[in-house]
């Protein structure tokens, strides 16, 4: 099984960007950890970042036919996105929704995600260890997933 990794706009400057909101981890320490849980559990990952919409958009339908999950921080794109929103809706690969930070405990406008309602899934405000409770999330939907087929596979079989 593979998960793709996708993190938004200014994640790049985690470490140095408000650290009172988003707290001292870089983001290559974060990917070190979820590549260990990764390996661990033998799943296959990549991580992808950008600052641009249509990157992260473009990046979501590489994932269809690539990936079996996606784990996605759209950052500031969670409120205003609808491509992004309408791409992973697309490609209907189960995808967990990630903010270091609770947004429902920050600025009004941050309180709408336009991604969720599309998303197995969101956590939020768990800091960096919201990574880590995706990466369980995203083992168990693949656990769900291979059950559901293996008991298919079975009734086909009988």
């Amino acid at each position: 099984m593979k998960v793709t990794v996708i993190q938004g706009p200014n994640l790049n400057m985690l470490g140095v960007r408000e650290q009172n909101i988003y707290g001292p981890m870089k983001l290559e320490d974060i990917h070190a950890q979820m590549r260990a849980f990764a390996e661990q559990n033998g799943i296959e990952i990549e991580f992808f970042q950008s600052n641009l919409e249509g990157e992260i958009v473009d990046k979501i339908q590489e994932c269809l036919g690539d990936s079996d999950g996606i784990i996605i921080n759209p950052a500031a794109f969670t409120h205003t996105s609808i491509a992004i929103r309408d791409a992973i809706a697309a490609v209907q690969i189960p995808t967990i929704e990630v903010h270091i930070s609770n947004i429902y405990r920050r600025e009004e406008f941050r309180h709408k995600s336009l991604i969720a309602p599309v998303c197995a899934g969101q956590i939020s405000g768990f800091g960096p260890f919201g990574y880590h409770l995706a990466m369980v999330a995203i083992a168990q939907i693949f656990n769900e997933i291979k059950a559901i087929q293996e008991q298919q596979k079975q009734q086909n079989n009988a």
